[in-house]
């Protein structure tokens, strides 16, 4: 990860500290720190750092460096400066979803997404103050590991009635008006406002571009009331118990709320459902029906969240415990793309294929592994193990698999990825925005 200046922490970590000790202090004299040289670098790592492709002006990274990274952030600080800064038409691109459908994603320029993340860089310290534990979703020093162990032990201590909220295209119907309404509860700064509505509204007059680096942050403010409704409604129902009748857990548009399973909170699945339209009703957003839904664990159903499949069991030692298990959804997703990569690198040295293969299953391995995966890992293990082995022989013209040319040692040796190691959460105090 890229850290910011010594000089930008600072700054970033002064304005944390006054949100927290004034929370209805509103920020002004924001704008000058957002075109500083040091916050413009800093935002040009980050995007650096993130890769992406071009925008709509086909300009990369790479030619931006040939030309000089400094002049390139010099006019940026000058148009800032001057006033004269537009942004440009975002390009849309469509990702394709499992349900068959496409989710798009806007793709800023690089110009545009150094001021955007310049932007996040001074306002997000100040929002940082004000949101609620429960909120996980790219925040600083927060992890969906954290969110995933938030549930799974409300689950082992009787919050066994889940209730899955889907939000109908929650980034596509974020309303303006109230979204810079709730911005400016909290900065009293015309000249960031106005930057703030020009790149908000470069990705259309409803919603925010998922894609760019400040649509995070913003999601993560319009559902704030969501937020702190939820932690009213886990003290008011805490009483005579050290756990609470209630926990929660939310990342972006993901949100799952856990409910005591006893019968006597019954009534309690249908305040909670109430209150939350109520909150989603104040600033427009609709609930998916159809993907909306409650479940009890303790009748032996299952619920998903941040890619893991969440049920109960019994331990050997008769203990209750949540099994947490990678969707199956989620594993056809890693071995189609495997595939895919095999099947376009048929001809290609075993270097070059190992090369696209071993990030993928880097990441998609340390991303799971928190969780109770073995068997899950065990698949994918001797699946992989199995196709390099059918490259290989393809390579030498030959059918089958080779199992007793290459042993498994081998196989590594080469240099395909090896950790498939399930490893014990520890629990991260989160800490202030850095």
């Amino acid at each position: 990860m890229i850290k910011a200046s010594i000089k930008l922490q600072d700054l970033r970590r002064k304005i944390y500290t006054k949100a927290k000790a004034e929370q209805e202090w509103r920020f002004w004299g924001l704008y000058v720190h957002v075109y500083k040289m040091e916050t413009l670098e800093g935002a040009y790592k980050i995007a650096r750092q993130n890769k992406g492709t071009a925008g709509i002006d086909g300009i990369t990274f790479e030619m931006i460096e040939a030309e000089g990274v400094e002049k390139f952030l010099t006019q940026i600080q000058s148009e800032l400066k001057a006033k004269t800064y537009k942004p440009s038409r975002k390009r849309v691109q469509a990702i394709p979803k499992d349900n068959g459908k496409n989710r798009k994603i806007s793709i800023p320029t690089i110009k545009d997404r150094v001021v955007e993340g310049a932007m996040k860089l001074i306002l997000e310290p100040i929002f940082e103050a004000d949101f609620q534990p429960g909120s996980y979703g790219y925040r600083p020093k927060r992890t969906a590991a954290q969110a995933i162990e938030t549930i799974a032990l409300a689950a082992i201590q009787g919050k066994t009635k889940a209730i899955e909220v889907d939000l109908r295209s929650y980034f596509d119907t974020i309303a303006h008006a109230k979204l810079f309404e709730k911005v400016a509860e909290r900065v009293n700064d015309k000249e960031v406002m106005r930057l703030l509505k020009m790149l908000v509204k470069s990705g259309g007059k409803r919603g925010i571009s998922q894609g760019s680096p400040l649509s995070p942050l913003l999601s993560n403010i319009y559902l704030n009331e969501v937020d702190k409704m939820l932690e009213r409604a886990k003290k008011v129902t805490k009483e005579n118990t050290p756990y609470g009748r209630v926990e929660y857990a939310r990342w972006a548009d993901d949100l799952l709320v856990l409910i005591d399973g006893h019968e006597q909170w019954n009534w309690l699945e249908g305040a909670v459902q109430r209150r939350i339209r109520e909150e989603l009703d104040k600033i427009k957003v609709e609930l998916n029906e159809e993907k909306t839904r409650i479940v009890d664990i303790r009748k032996g159903e299952s619920f998903s969240f941040l890619g893991f499949d969440f049920r109960r069991k019994v331990t050997r030692q008769g203990k209750r415990s949540v099994e947490k298990t990678p969707r199956m959804k989620a594993r056809t997703k890693l071995l189609r793309r495997l595939k895919e990569i095999f099947s376009h690198y048929l001809s290609q040295p075993t270097e070059r294929l190992l090369g696209q293969i071993n990030p993928i299953l880097r990441g998609w391995l340390n991303y799971f592994r928190i969780g109770n995966s073995s068997r899950c890992f065990s698949y994918i293990k001797q699946w992989v193990e199995k196709k390099l082995r059918r490259h290989l022989m393809r390579a030498k013209k030959r059918k089958g698999f080779g199992w007793k040319r290459w042993s498994r040692r081998e196989l590594y040796e080469m240099g395909l990825y090896n950790d498939y190691q399930i490893r014990h959460y520890s629990p991260l105090k989160a800490t202030p925005a850095r």
